[in-house]
């Protein structure tokens, strides 16, 4: 019951919004560049299906490499960060500014380093943007031993790799998928403004910005749909991969 709930409440409040979107659009007569209708929105998406399709699998590649390349950084550097003491103090001010660089301002600096014709600018972005929420979360998570299991493992004379495997990595699991969780979406985000400032023609950045320079706005609308359901696919993904490597400590 619980569960039925979880999903039939958030699908009417979205019924909901959308009645309450469409009735504000015709009743107060809101023009197309405003804010085109629920309606034209759905038409444009089904008219222009393949088109929105193909836009969403070029920014969906590039935030996966995006995506994979920065779990991986992220998680060596946690790793390392929480066993070597000189690793956690070189990196902490390189993280924070890390977490402030802006895209709008990286994104050229690199197509101009990688070539404005490939992807590799748009896959850096979001390694980036994947690379501060996993990083800090893993570093937390891998910290986060209980005192009682440290001591039992002392009891057991177990080895370093031994509290490792059984204790210190299982225990960070929680935290690793809530970072990843965080970071999938924020690497869709990420890849999709990156499209705005160059690059090869693809993608769901590039097709808004030519929906909207030829005026055709529900069809820009429609493309802002394709990315919002690019990004709750990866999401879903990453919180299905999160059930079942989670499975047992759950179970538990």
């Amino acid at each position: 019951m619980t569960r039925v709930r979880t999903i039939v409440a958030p699908v009417l409040f979205g019924v909901a919004a959308l009645a309450a979107w469409q009735l504000a659009v015709v009743a107060l007569g809101i023009r197309p560049f405003v804010l085109p209708s629920p309606f034209a929105i759905g038409e444009q998406f089904a008219r222009n299906a393949g088109v929105v399709t193909d836009a969403a699998g070029v920014t969906a590649g590039n935030a996966l490499v995006g995506l994979v390349l920065g779990v991986a950084v992220a998680v060596v550097f946690a790793m390392l960060s929480a066993t070597l003491r000189v690793v956690d103090q070189v990196s902490a001010p390189l993280v924070v500014a890390a977490s402030v660089v802006p895209i709008v301002a990286l994104a050229p600096v690199l197509y101009t380093m990688f070539g404005a014709s490939v992807e590799t600018a748009r896959q850096l972005v979001a390694a980036l943007a994947v690379f501060i929420p996993v990083y800090v979360n893993s570093l937390r998570g891998l910290r986060t031993v209980r005192p009682i299991h440290r001591d039992l493992m002392r009891a057991y004379a177990a080895s370093g790799w031994q509290a490792t495997r059984t204790v210190t990595l299982p225990g960070a699991l929680p935290f690793f998928f809530t970072g990843v969780r965080i970071a999938s979406s924020l690497a869709v985000i990420s890849a999709l403004i990156a499209e705005y400032f160059g690059g090869p023609v693809g993608g769901l950045g590039k097709s808004i910005t030519s929906a909207v320079a030829s005026s055709n706005y529900p069809l820009a609308w429609a493309f802002v749909l394709g990315a919002i359901l690019t990004g709750l696919v990866f999401y879903c993904v990453t919180l299905a991969l999160e059930t079942v490597a989670t499975r047992h400590r759950t179970s538990g």
